[in-house]
């Protein structure tokens, strides 16, 4: 999905500009998280993206809902009942907003072209009179924008997707503007690995679609960044991968496959039919694609940690659509000799799965099978890419008993986790992981990141798409905020420590 969620690390940062201390609360609990407000700004679309000023005391949220181009201004004086006081117009610069993002006094907006794949725009407004700063060309399709820690960069994933007949597939990229070069813009493709293609595709890189080379296949989705501001990570959803960037040097140094995750092993198993009149989690015989949207990175024991919401993606367009239920499929009877009864809707026959891979010997038929997203949130280590945490069903599992699992979606990709950010609360480092398709938060103590502990969840709006942590420190309350903009419904859920 697009419309990324500022990544609550470089939030702080940029709070801690305003020379507070900011050292956690030591008494708050995640587990007292409860909501304290909605607030409704519309249709489908109106609600997807935030990002706080702590100076002006307002939240900026995203809208795309019907004609409607713009950034809608809350007063957030008092989280309990937020005030829209008006909104920023977007559509003399584009043909929507997909992500915002705040540094010291001045907003950030990644807009894209009306042409999607034309070069898109980062436009940047003061936070007190939503006067322009500046505005500046960057990649096609900017997703996701985030300042730096130390407010000298900002950096946009631009997917670059293609149009949907094909036509137009511009090149993937990274945009690193200079702030304080008069923002000045780098834009970085991933065109110096493709010598590199056969080697990361035999880890689990995917490279497919019509015609496209290496580098307008890679689709940046979300980025997050190193505290000293030096390096950056950048999801590739359909590719499902992870890059790294040296930000000072401009350069993309690293791709990490992230590989496939077993749904036939203990503790991984799926529902994966819609058509069975009942919520059955079995183990079968299918991989998972991790292909995460948003990422959050934390630096623990001088080690970057990585974690993930993996949610899936499918590139489904006019020209091409890779999508398959597995009883469209032929199966190699050898591997699947009981093809015909797993090809039921009530067993796999409804799940979707990508015909671009399970068929490394191109026969008729199908050796191994993959579905989209991991339904779950891992933990990857930073310099290498090996993966350090998931968790596994948990999520679908804790979906079940909140009675908010969505039967519907058991075909597609399950809960699919979109968001994720990080906060202390209290002493401890909390992680937020939204699921789209179960309007669901689940709250995890990551304090030990190789051992997560599930501490709660919480009920959203329609479809959580973004994610924003404001630490107590620096929040309106003095306690801790969890912001939910949800785009299905047009809402901005609060909810604070109790």
């Amino acid at each position: 999905m697009r419309r990324k969620i500022l990544p609550v690390l470089v939030l702080v940062i940029a709070l801690a500009a305003c020379n507070h201390d900011d050292t956690p609360f030591e008494n708050e609990q995640a587990s007292t998280f409860t909501e304290i407000s909605t607030t409704d700004l519309g249709e489908a679309g109106a609600a997807e993206i935030s990002a706080y000023d702590p100076i002006t005391k307002k939240l900026f949220v995203v809208t795309n809902s019907g004609s409607f181009t713009r950034i809608d201004v809350l007063d957030f004086a008092n989280p309990a009942s937020p005030i829209v006081t008006g909104f920023i117009d977007i559509s003399s610069y584009g043909g929507g907003v997909n992500s915002v993002a705040v540094y010291e006094g001045k907003l950030a907006a990644a807009v894209e072209a009306v042409v999607k794949t034309d070069p898109g725009k980062v436009v940047v407004f003061k936070t007190t009179d939503h006067s322009l700063v500046k505005q500046v060309t960057v990649g096609a399709l900017p997703d996701m924008i985030t300042y730096s820690y130390d407010g000298k960069y900002i950096l946009t994933a631009n997917e670059g997707e293609p149009a949907t007949d094909y036509l137009a597939d511009p090149l993937g990229t990274v945009s690193i503007i200079s702030v304080k070069d008069n923002y000045t813009v780098t834009t970085l493709d991933f065109s110096g690995f493709a010598s590199q293609q056969t080697a990361l595709q035999a880890k689990g890189l995917r490279v497919f679609g019509p015609n496209a080379s290496f580098a307008t296949n890679m689709e940046p989705e979300y980025i997050t960044i190193s505290p000293d501001s030096r390096t950056a990570w950048v999801t590739l959803q359909e590719n499902n991968a992870i890059a790294k960037i040296d930000i000072r040097s401009k350069s993309v140094t690293h791709i990490f496959p992230l590989g496939f995750k077993d749904y036939n092993l203990n503790g991984n198993a799926i529902d994966p039919s819609d058509k069975d009149n009942t919520i059955l989690q079995k183990k079968v015989k299918v991989k998972g694609m991790y292909q995460p949207d948003a990422i959050a990175m934390l630096e623990q024991w001088g080690k970057p940690l990585l974690f993930t919401a993996n949610e899936g993606d499918v590139r489904e367009w006019s020209a091409f659509a890779e999508n398959k239920r597995i009883k469209d499929l032929a199966l190699d009877p050898t591997v699947f000799p009981d093809a015909a009864t797993l090809k039921l809707d009530e067993n796999l026959g409804r799940l979707n799965v990508t015909s671009t891979l399970g068929n490394p010997d191109n026969d008729a038929d199908y050796d191994q099978l993959y579905s989209f997203g991991a339904r779950s949130f891992s933990v990857w280590n930073g310099l290498n890419g090996q993966l350090v945490y998931d968790s596994k069903n948990e999520l679908e599992t804790k979906a079940i008993a909140a009675g908010v699992y969505d039967d519907g979606r058991s075909d597609d990709k399950g809960v699919e986790p979109e968001g994720i950010t990080l906060g202390y609360v209290g002493k401890r480092m909390i992680a937020f992981v939204g699921m789209e398709r179960a309007d669901l938060v689940a709250i995890y103590d990551v304090s030990d990141p190789y051992h997560p502990a599930f501490i709660k969840t919480l009920v959203t709006g329609d479809a959580p798409e973004g994610l924003l942590f404001i630490p107590a420190k620096y929040s309106p309350t003095n306690k801790s905020l969890l912001v939910v903009s949800s785009e299905n419904d047009g809402t901005v859920k609060v909810y604070q420590t109790n």
